[in-house]
């Protein structure tokens, strides 16, 4: 086994991106979004019957962290996955 500073900064990494999803509201965003493709804030708010700065930081939080992105069409922003690793994860902890 590696235990290299290099394999300690990437395990680092990793495990700050597992946090980041690693809440209810994150994880079921991430699910919605697998389902739907793309949403706009609104439409998630509502699924989640919670409040629109709610969603907005958890949006945020997955943005900062490449897991989705976000496009402008007028003033609405759409998210969609950006990160099909993370994808790739969460269908797999999902069924």
């Amino acid at each position: 086994m590696d235990n290299s500073i290099d394999n300690i900064e990437k395990y680092s990494e990793v495990a700050e991106l597992l946090k980041v999803i690693a809440h209810p509201i994150r994880l079921c965003i991430i699910n919605g979004l697998l389902e739907k493709g793309e949403c706009n804030v609104s439409f998630i708010q509502n699924c989640l019957d919670a409040p629109q700065s709610t969603i907005s930081q958890h949006l945020q939080r997955l943005r900062t962290a490449g897991v989705v992105e976000g496009k402008r069409n007028g003033t609405e922003i759409y998210y969609s996955i950006s990160n099909e690793e993370i994808a790739s994860l969460v269908k797999a902890l999902i069924k």
